[in-house]
């Protein structure tokens, strides 16, 4: 299910950025990329921004609703999942010292290795 979501929001992020690359800075945009004539002829002068606008506005509230919707479902509480590195640390005895041994380099009698002083 969240795979699902997660792919829905890529498609929705991928349409967002078109819609605002299609969109110009000072009133160009979709006009001037596929020609005033025909555009001015379907959406008439302003119709192109506008519509891009509410495109946008719109694309960009399913993508934070989906991103809302993916973190919650992906929080730590809904899910039961446990860190495999604590699940066996619970399931190995400890037992402090069992396995220690000295450095090949010192002795049990207490003497410094080579160099130390």
């Amino acid at each position: 299910m969240q795979g699902f979501f997660i792919f829905l929001h890529t498609i929705v992020s991928i349409l967002l950025i078109l819609t605002v690359l299609m969109q110009a800075s000072q009133g160009g945009g979709l006009s001037g990329t596929f020609g005033s004539a025909t555009t001015s002829a379907i959406m008439g002068g302003r119709g192109a921004a506008s519509f891009l606008s509410k495109i946008t506005t719109w694309l960009a509230g399913i993508f934070l609703s989906l991103a809302i919707l993916i973190s919650l479902l992906s929080a730590p509480g809904l899910v039961e999942s446990e860190s495999l590195l604590k699940r066996e640390s619970e399931n190995q005895p400890i037992s402090p010292g069992a396995d220690l041994s000295l450095p090949a380099g010192l002795e049990t009698s207490g003497d410094l290795p080579l160099g130390e002083e």
